[in-house]
């Protein structure tokens, strides 16, 4: 397979997008990384430890569900890849486990982590707990109120969370502050990036390492229906690591369409949107080049997303690639629509789905699906995390 659109080139760009844009004090950090992590990643003795992790920590594979209700008010087939239900209840100890196994071998003691609706975070406090490091999470104040429950398992698993004061008290502001950490401890700490964003190679090592997501949705087709290519993947776009890992094995596939779906908040236009493709322009934020919401002198336009896991002014290079050549498909849910169908895919199929990925389920209408397409959707978290949220919504109705 001629890797178009799944791998950077060699500086990590995809097409215009990518890069590494960083303070001198990165730059052996960020070099270190670069210069070693294919080496460690394609090393054997790695890769089997990677993989017994997975199996027998994460619990992979993940099924391949066939939601039968959904499919039949859409007059398709519907296959949910059930990340809800990996170890922490989501996609990102995918990512978590890849990257403190790699800290490892590059004698990093200290683990340094951002997170925004808090999986990633809960995430690298559940690795570090099993490999005995310390960690630092970053987290948005805002964040850190309607994320609770999240923040409550951190600190169980023995991490510190530490408050992002600044700015709109989210996802964004929690990055800052994980960067100027590792400006100032440079040599003992790994920065656990949580998506495919930030300096090369950062954005290729987490879609390498949530790519095992759409490696197991190709054989599970395969062995289901007899094709391992569906017609359409679907998954909810924040900086996009788990639509990263549902697409990467078919991104060098033209004939399957890649549906990615964005955050629109209170509307597109409404001036509370994370609808980062619609309204952003090429720019450089946390370390790359990409498509940023920013005012016409540079300054980032604060998003907002019901869902924190989708409150980011930003968007991974490979998805800004994606986006700027056409190979994607790029479409936008509000809040309102997000949390219907949390509560339809509930009512439905029996699965509480996380706030973003119900942005993925709200596309569904819009779709023109055929009755012998195959379609399959990221269930990239479960919806403990929302309780509080879909509650409030449930005392509002």
């Amino acid at each position: 397979m001629n890797k178009i659109f799944s791998a950077p080139d060699e500086h990590g760009y995809y097409g215009d997008f990518g890069g590494a844009y960083i303070p001198e004090m990165l730059f052996q950090n960020v070099e270190e990384l670069k210069s070693q992590y294919l080496t460690i990643y394609n090393d054997p003795v790695f890769q089997k430890e990677y993989a017994d992790l997975l199996t027998d920590y994460v619990g992979r594979p993940t099924p391949l569900f066939l939601a039968e209700r959904l499919s039949e008010r859409f007059n398709s087939t519907i296959y949910l890849k059930r990340e809800d239900l990996c170890h922490t209840g989501a996609h990102k100890i995918n990512n978590t486990v890849g990257q403190i196994l790699l800290a490892q071998r590059l004698g990093k003691k200290r683990i340094i982590a951002e997170t925004g609706a808090g999986q990633h975070g809960v995430a690298t406090a559940t690795v570090c707990a099993l490999k005995g490091m310390e960690c630092i999470v970053y987290m948005g104040e805002k964040d850190i109120e309607r994320q609770a429950p999240n923040v409550a398992r951190m600190k169980m698993l023995g991490a510190t969370v530490v408050p992002a004061t600044s700015g709109s008290k989210t996802l964004k502001d929690a990055t800052n502050e994980a960067i100027r950490d590792w400006i100032n401890n440079p040599i003992d700490t790994h920065y656990i990036i949580g998506s495919v964003v930030g300096p090369h190679p950062y954005p290729d090592m987490v879609a390498r390492f949530q790519s095992i997501i759409s490696k197991e949705i190709r054989s599970q087709l395969l062995n289901k229906t007899g094709n391992e290519l569906p017609t359409r993947v679907i998954a909810c776009v924040g900086g996009g690591s788990n639509a990263a890992g549902a697409f990467y094995h078919f991104l060098d596939e033209p004939q399957v369409e890649i549906v990615a779906v964005e955050a629109a908040g209170h509307g597109v236009y409404s001036g509370m949107s994370a609808a980062t493709t619609q309204l952003g322009v090429p720019g450089i934020l946390h370390g790359s080049k990409s498509i940023v919401m920013q005012t016409a002198d540079g300054q980032v336009v604060e998003p907002h997303s019901i869902s924190a896991g989708l409150d980011y002014p930003g968007i991974g290079p490979m998805h800004a690639n994606l986006y700027s050549s056409g190979r994607g498909t790029f479409l936008s849910a509000t809040d309102e629509e997000a949390l219907h169908w949390a509560f339809e895919v509930s009512k439905m199929e029996g699965i509480i789905p996380a706030l973003e990925t119900s942005h993925a389920f709200a596309v569904l209408p819009n779709l023109p699906m055929a009755e012998n397409d195959i379609t399959v959707i990221c269930l990239s978290g479960r919806g403990d995390k929302d309780l509080a949220t879909y509650m409030n919504a449930m005392e509002n109705k």
